[in-house]
């Protein structure tokens, strides 16, 4: 059973190209829509609007933790 899962999971190399530009497109995605967050929450608190700050930062840790979390995937 053990063996047969390991031969499952074997992937030719085009396949695993394939996965690697797909999660490293999505990270670039995601890193792209936390600069832009940052860009609006800047712009929000230098026009005094302090309300986005704290939801920005949670979105931004959540972003974060997700790119991380696609990165170590590929390890």
């Amino acid at each position: 059973m053990r063996m047969r899962l390991r031969l499952e999971r074997q992937f030719s190399r085009e396949q695993r190209t394939t996965v690697v530009y797909g999660v490293l497109s999505f990270a670039l995605i995601l890193v792209v829509l936390q600069l832009w967050l940052l860009t609006a929450t800047m712009n929000a608190w230098l026009g005094g609007d302090t309300s986005v700050v704290w939801p920005a930062l949670g979105v931004s840790v959540a972003l974060f933790l997700l790119n991380l979390g696609l990165l170590r995937s590929l390890l």
